[in-house]
């Protein structure tokens, strides 16, 4: 994956690759991002917003 570019992951997806390519993006855990989709209260809307905009990792 190209560090510089937020994109969702070809190899840690369970969905559709969102908290997978965060967690390469930022250097963490995707377990931790996922955690944070379940506790944050906008959590539905705003995965489908980034799984919609955010580009593949090819």
């Amino acid at each position: 994956m190209n560090g510089n570019k937020l994109r969702k992951s070809s190899t840690d997806r369970i969905v559709s690759g969102v908290c997978g390519g965060i967690a390469e993006f930022f250097g963490i855990s995707s377990l931790a991002v996922r955690i944070a989709f379940i506790l944050l209260p906008s959590n539905l809307l705003l995965y489908i917003i980034l799984a919609l905009i955010m580009p593949e990792d090819y």
